[in-house]
């Protein structure tokens, strides 16, 4: 006779038998479901337009973005405000030494180590601006050279920089022989010394302009002109005060417009083609 089953196992062969869904929907579905939702027309939806697309641009970078470059600069300026103490009469007597032809010495024209530092100081600086500007102009004038100019900011920046200095001491050794071979000690010194305060000047005034072409390049043709309007003014100045130096009678301007020609304009276009030449050099080592 069999044994009796044990109730426990009852439970377990109860739960052990799958349960049984039956299909709502055997038919399939029906021709119209309930719906609490009222849709409106669909002219009456809203529309998401899609924004026109257009090519994407690059990220121009520019010397405000290459620290090397930010570094030069400020150096620039650090030592402009190292020397300032010292030689702040310097600054403050620029005018004198841009327009002045007075020939008696006075306390003007006592120079002292001081005032040496700070033309140093400024005239390093203006170098420095005029390279950063050279750069840009470089940029503007010579398309080709962009994407390269973009690739080595500093490199591009550095060399316009020396390039400055060396237009600056050739200008200053031109303006030494002319100033020893036609005229007297004092008023040598005097047309030096209104060159040298001139461009010291120019570097002051084309700081902010450099600033705004930083922070502000697509203005840059505008900039680049008023830079140029700005460097124009200053050798006018130079020019007009080399022309009260050295105009003695009529025939002093047929010497006069041979040193305009020769010492003003001609090496500024050579320069200018030169800065090209040279722009095709850096560009063929950054590559």
């Amino acid at each position: 006779m069999p044994a009796p089953a044990h109730p426990a196992d009852t439970v377990h062969a109860a739960d052990a038998v799958e349960p049984y869904y039956a299909p709502q929907y055997v038919d399939g579905f029906p021709a119209a479901a309930p719906c609490d939702t009222v849709l409106g027309s669909i002219n009456g939806l809203p529309v998401m337009e899609v924004p026109v697309g257009g090519e994407a641009l690059s990220f121009a970078r520019s010397p405000l973005h290459d620290t090397p470059s930010m570094f030069l600069l400020l150096v620039g300026l650090l030592a402009v405000t190292l020397c300032y103490h010292s030689g702040h009469k310097y600054i403050e007597n620029f005018f004198h030494y841009m327009f002045s032809t007075r020939r008696r010495e006075n306390l003007f024209e006592d120079h002292t180590v001081h005032e040496t530092s700070i033309q140093a100081a400024l005239v390093a600086n203006t170098c420095i601006v005029e390279g950063f500007i050279i750069y840009f102009a470089v940029q503007l004038l010579w398309p080709a050279l962009a994407s390269s100019l973009q690739q080595g900011i500093f490199l591009y920046v550095a060399a316009y920089t020396g390039v400055a200095l060396v237009f600056y001491a050739a200008q200053w050794v031109a303006y030494k022989v002319l100033g020893y071979t036609f005229l007297d000690t004092v008023a040598s010194k005097l047309w030096i010394d209104g060159f040298k305060a001139s461009q010291a000047f120019l570097g002051l005034v084309l700081l902010p302009v450099l600033f705004l072409l930083m922070l502000y390049p697509a203005h840059g043709k505008l900039l680049l002109w008023v830079a140029a309007s700005l460097y124009l003014v200053g050798r006018l100045i130079f020019i007009i005060k080399g022309f009260r130096i050295f105009y003695s009678n009529l025939s002093s301007i047929i010497y006069f417009l041979l040193y305009l020609c020769a010492v003003e304009i001609v090496p500024l276009v050579l320069v200018t083609g030169l800065t090209y030449w040279f722009s095709g050099i850096l560009q063929s080592i950054n590559s």
